[in-house]
C-alpha cells in the first residue's frame, strides 16, 4: 500500500512538473510558430495551428533592420557588464562574508532595496548624467547603469555563496603565509567556481533582457536587441509575424547558451547545499 502511494506521489509530481515546464514555454513556442506564419494568419481567429510555413516575415526583419548590429551591441554590453559587476561584487562580497561588520547585514539589505527602486523614478538625473558626460548612445553608458543596476543581486549571491565555504580553510591558507589577494584568488575562488559561474550567468541574461535602459539611454549606435524587437511597433499597429521573428532572432542567442549551461547553473545554486 505504501509502495503504491509512493509511485502515485511521484507520477502526481512528475507530471505536475510537466505541466508547469510546458506552461511556462508555451509563450515561447507560440512566438516561434507566428513568426514562420504571414500577417494573415498571424491574426486570425482562431489561430490556425495547420499553416503553411513562410520565411517572408524573417526576410522582411533583415531587410528593414542591422540584426548583427543590435546583436554585437547586445554582446558586448552584456559581458562587459557582467565581468565589471563581478570584478566589483566579488572583493565586496569577500570582505562582507569574511570580515562582518556590524553594518554588514544593514549594507546588505540597502543594497537589496535599491533593487525595489522603478527605474523611471531616477529615469531623468541617469539620462542628464549620461548626456552631459557624453556616454548616451554609447555601449560603455549602457554597461555601466546595467552593471550598476545588477550589482546588488550579485554582491548579494556571492556572498551567500562565499558564506558556504569553510572558514578553516581559508585560515589554512592564512597559515601557510597566503596574503589577503592570494587568499581570495587562489583558495576561495576556485571553492566558489561553481556558484561564481552561475551569478555570472544570470546576470549575463539580465543584462541581455533589460529593456528599460536600452530604450532610454540608446538611439541607434549602442541600441540592443531589446530596442532591436521595438522597433517593429509602429503607429500602425503591431505585426505580430515581424514582431515574433524579430523576438525570436532575439531571444535564440541566449536560449541556446542558457540550455548548454543549465547544468553548470544548477550546479551553482545548490553549491553549498549538500555537505
Amino acid at each position: 500500500m505504501a509502495l503504491k502511494t509512493k509511485r502515485s506521489t511521484r507520477i502526481a509530481v512528475t507530471l505536475l512538473g510537466w505541466g508547469i515546464a510546458l506552461w511556462l514555454f508555451f509563450p515561447i513556442f507560440w512566438m516561434i510558430l507566428t513568426g514562420f506564419k504571414s500577417e494573415v494568419e498571424a491574426v486570425s481567429t482562431p489561430p490556425k495551428l495547420v499553416f503553411m510555413p513562410t520565411l517572408s516575415s524573417y526576410a522582411e526583419v533583415f531587410e528593414r533592420a542591422s540584426y548583427w548590429h543590435f546583436t554585437f551591441n547586445t554582446v558586448i554590453v552584456s559581458v562587459g557588464a557582467t565581468v565589471g559587476a563581478l570584478l566589483l561584487a566579488i572583493p565586496a562580497a569577500y570582505s562582507m562574508a569574511f570580515m562582518p561588520s556590524k553594518r554588514t547585514r544593514g549594507t546588505l539589505l540597502w543594497m537589496l532595496s535599491t533593487r525595489m527602486l522603478p527605474p523611471v523614478g531616477v529615469l531623468v538625473p541617469i539620462y542628464l548624467l549620461a548626456r552631459n558626460t557624453h556616454l548616451l548612445d554609447t555601449r560603455t553608458g549602457l554597461g555601466i547603469v546595467d552593471m550598476l543596476t545588477n550589482l546588488p543581486i550579485i554582491v548579494w549571491m556571492l556572498f551567500t555563496f562565499f558564506r558556504e565555504v569553510p572558514a578553516p580553510i581559508l585560515e589554512a591558507g592564512r597559515m601557510d603565509g597566503a596574503t589577503r589577494w592570494q587568499e581570495m584568488t587562489m583558495v576561495l575562488l576556485p571553492l566558489a567556481l561553481p556558484g561564481i559561474a552561475s551569478t555570472a550567468l544570470l546576470s549575463l541574461i539580465l543584462c541581455w533582457n533589460e529593456a528599460f535602459w536600452s530604450l532610454n539611454l540608446t538611439s541607434s549606435n549602442a541600441a540592443p536587441l531589446t530596442a532591436f524587437i521595438a522597433s517593429f511597433s509602429s503607429p500602425e499597429g503591431l505585426f505580430f509575424g515581424k514582431l515574433s521573428a524579430a523576438s525570436t532572432l532575439a531571444v535564440a542567442p541566449i536560449l541556446v547558451f542558457g540550455w548548454i549551461s543549465q547544468k553548470q547553473l544548477v550546479r551553482g545554486l545548490t553549491f553549498g547545499a549538500v555537505k
